[in-house]
């Protein structure tokens, strides 16, 4: 599948207004507010609508101004008398000023304004669970069971050190915590998890990126982003303006930023293989051990543009392909309806996929992929439309997958293919990538 060439009406670029419409916010006040509550999040919708009709007041205003500006300028082109013309030339400089005064603050408004609706999260699904915390998550799906041993399992991190897979305490070293060496056949196996999954996807009809690993900040602030403040999980390049991603959710969904896309050639179905970086602030403990919660890590990520009514049957397909994926690794996992507290400002909705991984605190799921449907949250604020039948350029929906994330796939793999004398075996969808179809002990 190619890409349709989008249709740019000039220079690209981001537009700053709000990730849900202002008219929206204020129409849908009540049920507004009743989503930031559901989501646990912090805006003040309140506000957003103060200063939103304080704006829409001073355009008025300000256009009422430029029209008596306009008059004024129109009337001194006539004939007037030296009085006249000196109280004409006066008005027109008072009118200037006000005019200038009435910009300064409308930009001051527009900035805040910004800021104040770009904290406020999308409308969550009315099937989303309602709740803060993972325990709140509805299992909707299991594939498989946990995998039983006759033998006391080992994690990860015991298989890859008596593997000779993983170095943690050398990287510790060279690089600081939760970063790692990828060792001998490990290395092969991270690279075999991306093939597996870009054949996987090849088929179905995405188009194959490989994504730069630096955006631009106000690329990551319309995906919906936080790239600054002690809480945020973004490292930022210095000086620069720029980032490092933490996914490329974020340089697929920048791709078409201040786009007009041809109705015909959507949806648009996207894969991006990337590293990811991610400063895990406050990170630790044992659901952060090893590879499951690391600073840098190599993800395949699938990427969708819509149309509205067709981003539902979207999100389903996505989170078929991630299922497809790990079925085909033999690896058992289940679905759960992310809750609301847990969805993310950009989500509407949200299923995460979660494999078993029997060395995590003596077996337990761990979240492995997830799949959003954001709407038109992102097209918003990155300003992408479609042309729509009626002439009317409207946003796109646009849809985020994770086909594999390599880390927590090698947690996966390692733990539920294990055996008793220490060795894994290489899962066989694996093994023509591989080359071969066990892991020895050295």
């Amino acid at each position: 599948m190619r890409l349709a060439r989008p249709c740019r009406p000039g220079p690209v670029q981001v537009s700053y207004q709000a990730m849900l419409d202002y008219k929206f916010i204020k129409d849908k006040l009540d049920e507004v507010k009743k989503n930031i509550a559901e989501r646990y999040m912090d805006a003040d919708a309140d506000l957003v609508v103060s200063l939103y009709d304080e704006k829409i007041g001073l355009q008025r205003e300000t256009e009422e101004l430029r029209k008596k500006r306009n008059d004024n300028a129109l009337a001194m082109k006539g004939k007037l008398d030296p009085e006249t013309r000196a109280v004409r030339i006066e008005e027109g400089k008072l009118l200037k000023d006000k005019i200038a005064q009435a910009e300064a603050r409308l930009t001051e408004l527009d900035n805040r304004l910004a800021v104040e609706g770009a904290k406020i999260p999308n409308m969550a699904h009315p099937e989303a669970p309602r709740g803060k915390e993972d325990k709140d998550n509805l299992e909707v799906k299991r594939v498989g069971e946990p995998t039983k041993f006759d033998f006391e399992p080992k994690d990860h991190v015991q298989l890859g050190q008596s593997l000779d897979l993983i170095d943690f305490d050398t990287a510790t070293r060279v690089s600081g915590t939760k970063f790692y060496y990828l060792k001998n056949e490990a290395v092969i196996l991270e690279m075999a998890l991306v093939r597996y999954t870009l054949d996987t996807l090849m088929k179905k009809g995405f188009t194959l990126f490989q994504t730069p690993d630096i955006a631009k900040t106000e690329i990551l602030e319309g995906i919906g982003f936080n790239p600054r403040g002690p809480e945020s999980n973004i490292y930022t390049v210095e000086g620069e303006g720029t980032c490092l991603i933490g996914t490329a959710e974020i340089t697929l969904g920048g791709y078409y930023s201040g786009s007009i896309l041809d109705k015909i050639s959507l949806p648009l179905k996207l894969a991006g293989v990337s590293h990811c970086f991610r400063r895990e602030a406050g990170a630790a403990g044992q659901f952060s051990k090893g590879l499951y919660r690391v600073h840098q890590f190599t993800k395949v990520e699938m990427f969708a543009y819509t149309v509205p009514e067709e981003s539902g049957a979207m999100h389903e397909y996505l989170r078929t392909v991630e299922e497809e994926i790990f079925s085909g690794l033999g690896i058992p996992f289940r679905v759960v309806d992310t809750c609301t507290g847990d969805l993310g400002a950009p989500a509407y909705r949200k299923w995460d996929l979660e494999a078993w991984m029997p060395g995590r605190n003596g077996g337990e799921w761990g979240e492995v992929t997830s799949t959003s449907n954001c709407t038109d949250y992102q097209a918003r604020r990155l300003n992408i439309k479609y042309k729509d039948e009626d002439g009317k350029n409207k946003h796109v929906h646009m849809l985020n997958g994770t086909a594999v994330a390599c880390s927590r796939a090698m947690i996966a793999v390692l733990e539920n293919f294990q055996r008793a004398d220490g060795s894994v075996a290489i899962p066989p969808a694996l093994v023509p990538y591989c080359g071969f179809s066990e892991i020895g002990r050295k």
